[in-house]
């Protein structure tokens, strides 16, 4: 596949994630037009491509902020996202220029993948697969948070967190996931849309 066209694939895709994580999305159509977390993970798609390119970093940190501008969502031009990436409402989410975030992940508004040192190198967090990161978390600092963890809202996260878990309160501790039926399937679960 030409790399024009595998770029409107994975807009495609991160359209498609946000219709299948939102309960209130009513159409493709609508999700394109309305939704200011796919908006915001288009604009750093394009910014990302720029940033790669030394002389155009300038440019990719101009085209992030006038982004951040329309949509209230701030990510660096340097962060690696992964694929189908899905801000839910979005406004006050941070994403730092060292995180990485790993495929199928969702985070919700006023979330915050930042740092806690000003010294350069790795200082913000990584994300495996299928995180969840709830309205107001933050997660601080170089720290793992592993496949399929979800974090609560407004939970502070400055250690690890390993996948499955979930990680509840100020600073955040993890409590391991109870079990699930077989037959108990949620409607958000990614492993239904892979």
């Amino acid at each position: 596949m030409s790399e024009p066209l595998h770029f409107l694939a994975v807009l495609r895709e991160d359209l498609e994630a946000a219709r299948h994580r939102d309960p209130a999305a009513r159409s493709m159509l609508e999700v394109g037009l309305a939704y200011p977390g796919v908006h915001a993970v288009w604009v750093y798609r394009l910014a990302h491509r720029m940033w790669r390119v030394p002389s155009l970093r300038l440019p990719a940190r101009l085209v992030s902020q006038l982004a951040r501008a329309a949509t209230g969502i701030e990510i660096h031009p340097g962060a690696r996202l992964g694929r189908r990436l899905f801000i839910d409402h979005g406004m006050g989410v941070v994403i730092g220029e060292t995180a990485e975030v790993g495929d199928d992940v969702v985070l919700f508004h006023g979330s915050t993948l930042g740092g806690k040192t000003m010294r350069h190198g790795k200082r913000h967090p990584t994300l495996g697969d299928n995180v969840v990161v709830g309205a107001g978390a933050k997660i601080l600092g170089p720290v793992w948070i592993g496949s399929g963890a979800q974090v609560g809202a407004n939970a502070v996260v400055i250690h690890d967190v390993p996948a499955g878990a979930i990680a509840v309160g100020v600073p955040a501790q993890i409590r391991l996931r109870p079990a699930k039926a077989a037959f108990d399937v949620e409607i958000d679960d990614p492993a239904i849309y892979i």
